[in-house]
């Protein structure tokens, strides 16, 4: 079944920052591009990640180059634009949309938030559009709590909260702690801000009990007001034992009223470097590599049919950018 494929959530830009890293080294990743060709990817989301460091905001800024390089290069890559939102799914080569992954990218605990937001607007300069914005990625940092820790909005996060409204650039709800997954739809509303919500690559708590899953209430809280939830491709977060449990967290996303919420957000980042060997093999063979989307696609055709299929493959995510660009 081979149909377009929009993903959420990949590592790319952060792996590319590596000495011998490369676009084709399959080997490496699995959103390399012999795989994105493979598996349909017509519009890929390309994170810019940091961890909470001192150099955070340098390492931003540096995946924001790397991301403009390969739209200036001779590659099957190019900027995604407003532009080429009537002829998707026709390009042979694939669409890329930058994101960002933690606040830290572009501001440091030290610096001052208005030297972080001019930051912020220099790597805008370079991607062209971002689409959405975690604030915080597992850590705690100055805009709030990550996925493990306990800390809500800080004032610095209601600063950028401030900064979003009306820019159409969505907030993600991936890497939240559950206390800024609550502050922010809090704050969001009482403030009356213009900011889609999204969660770019989380799957569902009560299918399986881990933190970077969503909680009923904030995934029920996205699908209202019509985001996005990204499906999670990562063991550790379907189900370490089960590669069924895929098809369930889409069941359970739909059990929710998420017809027209759920995605692809497969997380495929450069895994070589990890600390963590319980987590190997990080994902099912299944869903190892960009490759696997039509496989997938014929999987959920099966079970929930061609239209919803259709929809989670690049249908609700479009029209999700056609209604944020338009």
């Amino acid at each position: 079944m081979n149909q377009p494929v929009i993903d959420l959530h990949c590592d790319l830009l952060s792996y590319l920052t590596q000495q011998n890293a490369g676009i084709y080294k399959t080997e490496e990743i699995g959103c390399a591009i012999p795989f994105l060709k493979e598996g349909q990817v017509k519009l890929q989301i390309m994170a810019i990640f940091a961890a909470v460091e001192a150099t955070s905001h340098q390492f931003g800024f540096v995946q924001s180059e790397i991301f403009k390089n390969l739209n200036e290069e001779e590659n099957e890559l190019y900027r995604f634009e407003k532009k080429h939102l009537e002829h998707f799914g026709t390009h042979e080569n694939i669409g890329m949309l930058a994101s960002i992954e933690s606040g830290s990218a572009f501001c440091n605990e030290e610096m001052t938030l208005k030297e972080g937001f001019q930051n912020l607007e220099k790597i805008i300069e370079n991607v062209g559009n971002v689409f959405y914005i975690s604030f915080t990625h597992h850590e705690e940092n100055r805009f709030g709590g990550g996925n493990y820790s306990k800390a809500g909005l800080k004032d610095d996060g209601k600063a950028l909260v401030d900064y979003l409204h009306q820019r159409n650039i969505a907030i993600d709800f991936s890497h939240t702690s559950d206390a800024l997954a609550y502050d922010l739809l809090d704050y969001i509303s009482k403030q009356n801000l213009n900011i889609p919500i999204i969660a770019s690559h989380s799957n569902y708590r009560p299918v399986f009990d881990h933190p970077r899953n969503l909680p009923d209430d904030v995934a029920k809280e996205i699908i209202h007001q019509k985001g996005l939830i990204g499906l999670n491709f990562v063991r550790a977060f379907v189900n370490p034992e089960k590669v069924e449990a895929l098809e369930e967290h889409v069941a359970h996303g739909l059990s929710l009223g998420g017809e027209n919420a759920i995605s692809y957000g497969a997380d495929y980042f450069y895994t070589k470097g990890m600390l963590d060997k319980s987590r190997i093999p990080f994902y099912f063979p299944a869903h190892e590599n960009a490759d696997c989307y039509p496989q997938i696609n014929e999987v959920f055709r099966k079970q929930f049919g061609a239209e919803q299929t259709t929809k989670i493959s690049s249908e609700n995510a479009l029209n999700f950018i056609k209604k944020i660009w338009n």
